[in-house]
């Protein structure tokens, strides 16, 4: 992917230079390609034409946006700035762009960033360049908000270089994929203090897109290539670095060569782009879904002939709250879709065209874009605006506004943050049953203490305005801390102490399910020992997982 991407920016590069000259031909190719356009329900907007002469510009693959507690958005681009090695920048919801830093080929700190940002619960943002750093392999960084850049790992010969953003971990730390110095990659974790850990089992090739966290704990992600069939491979990932691929692709029917992300659905299912493959006469790429087991689905092939729907889709899909899945496919050879569009999709496999841009405002839009908190989807193009230089957009679908978690997991008694927007005033905070306290820190950021009668779900914030639900599934984990008596025969009845309990599922005793059991509170539950019962763990399930003792109870005759 790199290469070509390399290539394409040379080109673009030399673009910029006689923009003067290229940019009025530009617009007159246009003009003689741009033919009568649908008109559109939804509202997109040109938020801002980057411009290369005065800022970053060129955002790539995979440009991950990330919102932060002030409400604002903030990414990074490959090119352009003071040095013209790119730049992270923060962006307003209107479209007021701000540079924060510019890199540097000459610094310590690396530089072509291409991997866009993650929003850390410490409140700062987490990156990868692809090149620079002490090794000159890259490196891992956290900048914060107003733009202190601190970095935390040189990539070596070794682990290779990335282009995919860290992403967070429910124990707090960062994960990500690389590049790989040969035709692997590698996966490795990292502290928000800069403790990394290579993982020993290598990718079947390289990955150039960010890992997602399923609600299984586990960390899926996907490869371009390699594979049994040589045309990608998505697998799965524990958060201890153990891997194993869940699925080939053979670059036919069911596609190929998976640049973009994947992202869980509502429905618990991993949904994907293809850039290669499917069913159509002229296959170009696919829209699929996937069981964590790896069974998959085609919802959409991309076909070269039609000049409408777009192709070879390198962007992932966006996993809205309105239960609709929205992603960007590139331009076809001509006609209305040839800088590229945007779509949705159902979970059936439901197609429709949400915009088609037009060079003049945007082209290729190959980064994923995302939700922001007030139910507008946002992004960027590598290229199209005035410069050619790419563009800032919103996609305005008529999704309400939402409160996003971080994280979206955790026991009783931790703290987590809650994005949105009106939060001065707030009146309550809920996880399911369970009313949690908080507290306001600004009117678009709170924290709140997950209370132990919650149950796993949507989280309820009750603001002036109405209630905003959580985007995620907060996954409440269960813990068992103790246990009266630590022995006793069958029958005996059993006082389980801990948190997370309501809506228990199942109490075992050393693997031998109880059929007796009362969830009194979200932090007691009573349970007879049942027969059969043999010495072990006392075990407590719910949504959320299954909570183990750590010590066992003894059964006696």
């Amino acid at each position: 992917m790199i290469l070509p991407l390399c290539a394409y920016y040379l080109r673009a590069i030399v673009k910029t230079r006689t923009r003067h000259l290229l940019l009025p031909i530009c617009l007159v190719m246009a003009g003689l390609f741009i033919a009568a356009k649908p008109v559109y329900s939804q509202t997109f907007s040109d938020l801002h034409d980057f411009d290369c002469a005065t800022e970053g510009c060129r955002p790539s693959f995979p440009a991950i946006l990330a919102q932060g507690r002030d409400g604002n958005l903030y990414g990074t681009t490959s090119s352009g700035g003071k040095f013209n090695f790119g730049t992270v920048f923060k962006a307003t919801p209107s479209g007021v762009v701000t540079t924060l830093y510019d890199f540097n080929a000459g610094g310590p700190d690396g530089f072509l960033c291409v991997s866009g940002l993650t929003l850390g619960a410490d409140g700062n943002f987490y990156g990868v360049t692809y090149s620079g750093g002490a090794n000159n392999s890259g490196t891992v960084f956290k900048i914060t908000a107003a733009g202190a850049l601190t970095t935390l790992h040189s990539f070596t010969n070794t682990d290779g270089f990335a282009t995919a953003v860290p992403i967070l971990g429910a124990n707090g730390n960062y994960y990500g994929v690389t590049q790989g110095n040969t035709l692997t990659g590698t996966t490795y974790s990292i502290t928000p203090s800069g403790t990394y850990k290579l993982f020993p089992a290598a990718l079947p090739a390289s990955s150039p897109a960010p890992l997602v966290l399923a609600k299984d704990g586990n960390f899926y992600g996907i490869t371009p290539g390699g594979g049994t069939f040589g045309q990608g491979t998505v697998f799965r990932m524990s958060a201890a670095g153990q891997l194993n691929v869940i699925y080939n692709f053979d670059g036919h029917e069911k596609g190929g060569s998976p640049r973009g992300p994947l992202v869980q659905g509502s429905d618990g299912l991993l949904y994907g782009t293809t850039s290669g493959g499917g069913l159509a006469s002229n296959p170009v790429g696919v829209v699929f879904k996937m069981t964590t087991a790896g069974k998959i689905t085609v919802l959409k092939s991309f076909d070269a002939s039609d000049l409408t729907d777009g192709r070879l889709p390198f962007a992932g899909l966006v996993a809205a709250t309105d239960g609709n899945f929205y992603g960007g496919a590139s331009g076809s050879q001509s006609g209305d879709a040839q800088y590229g569009v945007l779509f949705k999709i159902t979970k059936s496999g439901t197609y429709s065209v949400q915009h088609q841009f037009d060079l003049t405002h945007g082209q290729s839009p190959w980064p994923t874009a995302m939700q922001h908190t007030n139910g507008v989807l946002y992004g960027l193009t590598n290229s199209g605006g005035p410069g050619n230089a790419g563009v800032f957009y919103s996609l305005a679908v008529g999704i309400p506004a939402t409160v996003s978690l971080l994280p979206a997991s955790g026991t009783a008694g931790n703290t987590i943050g809650i994005l949105g927007n009106g939060f001065t005033g707030t009146t309550s905070v809920t996880f399911g049953p369970g009313s949690a306290s908080f507290t306001v820190v600004s009117d678009s950021y709170m924290t709140s203490v997950v209370p132990a009668s919650g149950v796993s779900g949507t989280v309820n914030v009750t603001t002036p305005s109405g209630v905003l639900k959580s985007k995620q599934s907060f996954k409440l984990i269960p813990v068992v801390s103790s246990f009266s008596p630590a022995s006793g025969h069958v029958g005996t009845v059993v006082t389980i102490t801990g948190s997370g309990f309501t809506g228990a599922t199942k109490v075992s005793f050393g693997g031998v399910n109880a059929t007796v059991y009362t969830v009194n509170s979200g932090t007691t539950v009573t349970a007879t020992v049942p027969a059969g019962a043999k010495t072990g763990k006392v075990a407590v399930a719910t949504a959320g997982g299954n909570a183990p003792s750590k010590l066992k109870f003894t059964v006696t005759p």
